[in-house]
């Protein structure tokens, strides 16, 4: 049974926004969740910490907070508010504190989906219209891709070279699920990041980065867990 004081917030990542979470926010919904989906302005990581802080301030009782991607990142700085009593990460980035997202991807030569990538004149990073299904989504339909593809909403690249402050996982309850076919963040340093923050589970799917949107089932089970936990 859902339990009626606790927020669900859902935080997007990167070439997205709230509405990759369009399988997950139903299902949550008819379970009697209450849940909120981030809406983040993907300038830095303190505009999109301070934007999902808001929203966190905006709810009354607990939250738990899911993020996907760069999302995770964005959950480890606002997760330290007060109302927040869990985290999940989702494909997602883990930074330790003074960690850029820059510097984790430094760890492993670059996965094949940076190849996707390119910057515009004001500093914005997209991914090439005709490679977002390969590189982001492959184990989604041709019409969901596109779609994902078309609506894409930019990150800008000082995102990447902004280092985090003291991460919320340190002293909260955090659960992990891996890609294992993920192009984007590779599947070893996913690994390495649940490891390192101790998540109390992980999962492995065998998902592109957007398991959210191809998996839900499984990734719901995983947000079930984490939202029962006590």
């Amino acid at each position: 049974m859902a339990n009626k004081d606790l927020t669900i917030i859902l935080v997007h990542g990167a070439w997205g926004d709230g509405s990759h979470w369009r399988h997950i926010i139903p299902a949550l919904h008819k379970e009697g969740y209450k849940v909120r989906s981030a809406q983040n302005p993907l300038t830095s990581l303190a505009d999109d910490i301070n934007k999902t802080r808001d929203l966190i301030d905006a709810q009354e009782g607990k939250v738990l907070l899911v993020g996907h991607s760069y999302g995770g990142a964005v959950i480890s700085g606002a997760g330290n508010h007060d109302k927040v009593v869990g985290l999940v990460y989702i494909a997602a980035f883990a930074p330790d504190e003074g960690d850029s997202l820059g510097g984790i991807f430094s760890r492993r030569g670059q996965p094949a989906g940076a190849a996707s990538i390119y910057p515009d004149n004001k500093g914005y990073l997209w991914i090439k219209y005709d490679m977002y299904h390969q590189a982001f989504c492959a184990d989604l339909g041709e019409d969901e891709a596109l779609v994902l593809s078309l609506s894409q909403k930019p990150i800008h690249g000082k995102c990447f070279g902004d280092a985090a402050g003291t991460p919320a996982w340190k002293n909260k309850p955090s659960w992990y699920q891996v890609s294992d076919k993920d192009l984007m963040i590779p599947p070893a340093t996913q690994q390495e990041m649940a490891e390192h923050i101790k998540a109390k589970k992980i999962i492995h799917l065998d998902a592109s980065h957007a398991s959210l949107a191809s998996h839900p089932k499984e990734v719901l089970e995983l947000i079930r867990e984490a939202a029962s936990y006590k």
